[in-house]
């Protein structure tokens, strides 16, 4: 086993690796050049410094436009307008803050989200927040897999079966047997895949005014069904999975970059920790809501605008790309549902799976070799068999996306919640317990989930 020395003073509540575990690293010097906190990075020209800065942020922004938000972009698109356009730029700082605290919280303790809960709380309310993560990623896991077989379908009709178990297989092998660090440079590409929906905003006729107009001001009646569609929105742009993805992978660069130190141990680093998280951080989730907006306003100026206000399946939702790819749209719909949903997929398991390997003190991370972390790697299959074994049930893919946003939406508000009261605490964070802006802009985030959740149901009963 490859073995990372521990600096002096450590405090590792009695493990060290990444989220809860201590983890294998890379020895000494392996990537120590190319680490982007290092004052003076030796960068050659096919590799840009913006490049080299973009990690964890940038995967979980990406990942965040999965097939779920696809779907949940689109139907809102095609059911009202432009109409909820603007929790795209309202939900931007606020998505940015919530994601910086929870990278924050890896960077700085040296445990995933889930460690430092189980380190810092009682064991009841660790035992929730896991079960309810649990719930929630897998079923966002099976009704993205679902989603990835149906585009398929499209294009090679074959049993619905048989692509799932294909796309299931695909997952568990790149987490299974890729190097950490390839790993997460094939995941980057992949969030090439979601620039199709630029190009085809680029041909469709939009009402740049009414849009204009909806991006400042909802101006629509509190219906049961905006609100849904309002839930399903800010949980698929503020995730559950994605706090508990950033935060170790935060914790695994520590193993992968040896000369980093968790923070409460090294606070000489934090200026430049914080700054590549902010940075980071911006971007990726930048990117995301970008995207969403692309969705949102192709469907709304195709689907909308001929009268399909309610996608039923994926080739409903694909002729949003006809302007552009005429055709080929389902060819292009396809590759953007597959190329995000491989890029998801490994993050609902993996986030599940550290969040469990760090309740249970597990040895965890992806830099692991499996025979290393075993009950780690057994989770993230498992998470995904389940996921596969969802979709053998009649429910139709597209509805399914939906309604995993909805579960997404509710289930982060306890969650949130948990995390907000973690991050304030000088006992877990020292030094760089957060306040001022960031603080306040995170319990925005988490009363807005927690009162559109509670209108929804409201209104629903």
């Amino acid at each position: 086993m490859r073995v990372r020395q521990t600096p002096p003073g450590r405090g590792t509540g009695g493990v060290a690796s990444p989220g809860g575990g201590g983890g294998p690293a890379k020895p000494a010097g392996s990537r120590g050049a190319d680490d982007p906190e290092l004052p003076s990075p030796v960068v050659g020209p096919s590799r840009p410094p913006l490049f080299r800065v973009l990690g964890p942020g940038l995967i979980t922004g990406a990942s965040d436009d999965d097939p779920s938000g696809i779907a949940t972009y689109s139907q809102a698109g095609a059911q009202f307008a432009y109409g909820l356009s603007w929790t795209l730029l309202f939900t931007y700082p606020l998505m940015v803050a919530v994601q910086m605290i929870s990278a924050r919280i890896g960077r700085t303790t040296g445990h995933g989200l889930a460690g430092v809960i189980r380190l810092h709380c009682p064991a009841w309310l660790l035992s929730g927040v896991v079960l309810l993560l649990l719930v929630a990623n897998i079923i966002n896991l099976g009704a993205d897999l679902g989603a990835m077989a149906d585009a398929l379908g499209l294009l090679l009709p074959a049993p619905h079966a048989l692509y799932v178990l294909l796309f299931s297989a695909i997952s568990i092998s790149m987490q299974l047997f890729l190097q950490y660090t390839r790993y997460v440079a094939a995941l980057k590409w992949l969030t090439l895949a979601l620039f199709a929906y630029f190009a085809a905003l680029a041909c469709v006729a939009v009402d740049w005014r009414g849009l204009a107009w909806h991006l400042v001001w909802p101006g629509h009646a509190l219906t049961s069904g905006y609100l849904t569609t309002l839930v399903a929105i800010l949980g698929t742009t503020i995730s559950p999975y994605l706090f508990f993805w950033q935060a170790s992978e935060e914790v695994e660069d520590l193993h992968v970059y040896p000369q980093r130190v968790d923070l409460v141990d090294a606070p000489s680093q934090g200026r430049r920790a914080l700054r590549r998280i902010e940075i980071d951080t911006l971007v990726g989730m930048g990117f995301s809501n970008l995207v969403a907006l692309a969705i949102l306003v192709t469907t709304a100026a195709t689907l909308n605008v001929h009268g399909v206000t309610d996608i039923q399946t994926s080739a409903q939702a694909a002729e949003a790309l006809r302007p552009i790819a005429g055709e080929f749209a389902s060819l292009v719909f396809t590759v953007g549902i597959v190329g995000t949903g491989m890029l998801a997929v490994p993050v609902l398991a993996g986030s599940a799976a550290y969040a469990v390997g760090e309740a249970r003190q597990w040895p965890t991370g992806l830099e692991r070799r499996p025979k290393e972390a075993q009950a780690f790697y057994a989770t993230l299959v498992i998470a995904t068999l389940i996921g596969m074994i969802i979709n053998f049930a009649p429910v139709d893919p597209i509805r399914a996306l939906f309604w995993s946003a909805v579960l997404n939406g509710v289930t982060a508000v306890p969650v949130m919640v948990v995390m907000m009261v973690v991050a304030a605490r000088r006992d877990v964070m020292g030094r760089f317990a957060i306040r001022g802006p960031l603080r306040w802009l995170g319990w925005i985030a988490t009363l807005l989930m927690g009162g559109v959740v509670l209108a929804m149901f409201g209104a629903l009963l």
